[in-house]
């Protein structure tokens, strides 16, 4: 009876962001659309890691330039910002101004970029592996950040060289995540458990043990940061203090990528990101139990958003299936699920 009243709290959970907003222009569908930017390129890379420097650009759409816009564009991040990491910048992408109603950048003014990290061939699957991580979680939840692929030129405006031609994509503002679902976006830097929709952390963890993600907490950020890390709150309220969604972020450190400059984060008990680690609460094991059933509803579908994501070779497209059908093989019945999941919880 318990398992019921559990399962009834997931679905009327689940309805509760079913009925979701139209999104902004960009991330209203997914074909891949081509962009240049051009500005100080190459000064902008030099100064990498630095405090971030707001550099005057201009980013152009198509190849006949249907729109432009005047921005600025800086580097972000922490660890891709660093040159032993990347040699090109995740950015920061603002709009001078609001583009007009008619733009594909419609309500847009600052906007995240993942770049490619390093020109090789093998880093540009990586950045299309992170891509296709939030498009599984959009699969799970609207509650969720939705991406945007590009094909993007970077020219250096000195020696109007073209530094690099690689696909990137754009992520949603938690703004515009918030809007889509009815709710509002929430600062706070102290979070307890009791502060949070259980059904969503539940959902977040088993997403981030999927992934094989443990760059990650949906309790506290990084030190004088507000919460969470690697994840953005979202609420009833801009002062909601209960019922707090957690949604995540940043992916490169996942074994579903596998970055080789990933490594696990200290203590967690693993050697390697393609080790998984559950970070469950003991007292959602039975809610746990439930989501898992959920998830395994959806093999196919995650399946399938991996076959269709844009410039994943075979090779890739295929270790990253086998990746997660270990996953759903520790999933697989209660009692898979108690072994590899259930007996790591966190109480």
């Amino acid at each position: 009876m318990r398992y019921i009243f559990i399962a009834l709290a997931f679905l009327c959970s689940h309805l509760s962001v079913a009925y979701a907003g139209d999104p902004t222009s960009l991330f209203s569908n997914e074909d891949v659309f081509s962009i240049t930017i051009v500005g100080p390129i190459n000064e902008l890379v030099r100064n990498m890691e630095e405090t971030p420097e707001a550099y005057p650009a201009m980013l152009s759409v198509g190849e006949n330039n249907a729109e432009a816009h005047d921005i600025t564009i800086s580097s972000r991040g922490k660890s891709r910002r660093k040159k032993e990491t990347c040699k090109f910048p995740p950015l920061r992408i603002r709009f001078n101004e609001k583009p007009e109603i008619d733009s594909l950048f419609h309500k847009q003014r600052s906007l995240k970029l993942v770049t490619h990290c390093r020109k090789s061939t093998s880093f540009q699957q990586y950045t299309l592996l992170e891509y296709t991580a939030y498009k599984l979680f959009n699969e799970k939840t609207e509650a969720s950040f939705r991406v945007r692929l590009a094909n993007v030129s970077y020219v250096d405006e000195e020696s109007q060289n073209e530094i690099a031609n690689r696909m990137a994509f754009f992520i949603e503002d938690v703004d515009d995540v918030a809007k889509r679902i009815g709710m509002k976006k929430v600062k706070r830097n102290n979070v307890h458990r009791t502060h949070l929709d259980e059904n969503a952390v539940v959902d977040f963890i088993l997403f981030q043990y999927m992934i094989g993600n443990l760059d990650w907490s949906v309790l506290k950020g990084p030190s004088g940061d507000e919460c969470c890390h690697n994840g953005k709150l979202i609420g009833a309220s801009k002062e909601a203090t209960r019922d707090l969604i957690p949604t995540p972020y940043d992916f490169d450190y996942s074994g579903f990528v596998n970055a080789p400059y990933a490594l696990p984060p200290e203590g967690m008990g693993v050697h390697n990101t393609r080790q998984r680690r559950f970070r469950g609460f003991c007292y959602q094991n039975s809610e746990t139990i439930i989501e898992a059933a959920n998830y395994r509803q959806r093999r196919d579908e995650f399946y399938s958003i991996i076959e269709s994501t844009p410039g994943l070779t075979q090779r890739t497209t295929k270790n990253a299936k086998k990746y997660l059908a270990s996953f759903f093989d520790d999933i697989a019945d209660d009692k898979s699920i108690q072994k590899n999941l259930l007996s790591h919880c966190r109480k």
